[in-house]
């Protein structure tokens, strides 16, 4: 990862504050910002579908979709990361955004806890095309993120939320 980082301090849980580019991280998985058809095209995705490959997208058209505030997993071709979690999370003004943005994290979380990886790195869900904004994506998902990571698995867990410039890393300990 890179130079820049700010520690925060919680109770079983430790939040750092970082710059990263997800598709570049060498990490159990790295989450998609996905739609529900789960096809990679702008953002996020597009960065994955890029430095990925094409056998990413393979995988999602096999899979064929998941619901808003739903998480699958697929390979992550030439990427760093070992798989990439497709979360979708919801469009603004769809209603009960807070709520389905909640959903998608937890579900990457859990299917990463599922699956027994140790490390994952979250985007800003539903911002870009999706419309949500930015600053209230971040800090509902380090809040779902921290409330996971303290409640959770006997292992240590490292979870990254990314942003342009900006990477919350959560490290969970027991």
């Amino acid at each position: 990862m890179a130079e820049n980082r700010v520690l925060v301090p919680m109770d079983k849980t430790q939040l750092e504050l970082v710059e990263a580019d997800i598709t570049s991280l060498e990490i159990d998985a790295i989450v998609n910002a996905a739609n529900e058809k789960l096809k990679l095209g702008t953002g996020v995705s597009a960065a994955i579908r890029d430095k990925g490959g094409p056998s990413i997208q393979e995988e999602c058209n096999r899979i064929g979709g998941t619901a808003v505030g739903t998480a699958v997993m697929t390979g992550a071709g030439h990427l760093k990361a070992k798989q990439v979690i497709h979360a979708v999370g919801p469009k603004m003004g769809d209603g009960d955004e807070d709520r389905k943005l909640a959903a998608a994290v937890r579900s990457a979380l859990a299917l990463a806890d599922r699956n027994g990886l140790r490390s994952i790195a979250i985007p800003a869900i539903s911002t870009g095309s999706f419309g949500f904004p930015i600053d209230r994506a971040e800090s509902s998902a380090a809040s779902f993120v921290a409330d996971s990571a303290e409640a959770a698995a006997p292992r240590p867990l490292e979870v990254s939320q990314l942003r342009p410039a900006r990477t919350k890393v959560v490290e969970a300990s027991s």
